[in-house]
């Protein structure tokens, strides 16, 4: 079994990994939200209590259909003169991107409180 301290790094560390992945994922979504066609995707997360707190279950792509916007001349209009828009909408992007940045502070946050545990310890056990 680890030692607290190190669980606890560990634990912070791999949040801040899936928080970034989560921030980097958005950020493809709200480049892509003038791309036709283009899905929106969407990270999924598991928790788990032996090994890792959290793992990245999936990235997938979400199943809304994009805004219909009649444009014959557009190069991808549809037979109907229709052309499919993303389906990402940017308030809620922003509003996800809002989210893993407080859930990655807060793993930081705990990172850092570890790692100064842990350098007391080593200073309690210099002396």
């Amino acid at each position: 079994m680890a030692d607290p301290i190190s669980a606890s790094l560990g634990a912070a560390a791999d949040g801040m990994s899936a928080q970034s992945l989560r921030l980097r994922t958005i950020n493809e979504n709200l480049s892509n939200v003038d791309t036709p066609g283009y899905q929106r995707k969407l990270v999924t997360f598991q928790s788990f209590m032996n090994d890792k707190v959290v793992d990245i279950s999936k990235v997938s792509l979400d199943g809304a259909e994009g805004r219909q916007v009649l444009d014959p001349g557009h190069p991808m209009a549809d037979d109907t003169g229709y052309v499919t828009l993303s389906n990402v909408d940017m308030l809620v992007e922003v509003t996800d991107a809002r989210e893993a940045k407080r859930h990655f502070d807060a793993n930081l946050e705990a990172f850092r409180q570890a790692r100064d545990m842990y350098s007391g310890l080593l200073s309690l056990l210099r002396r």
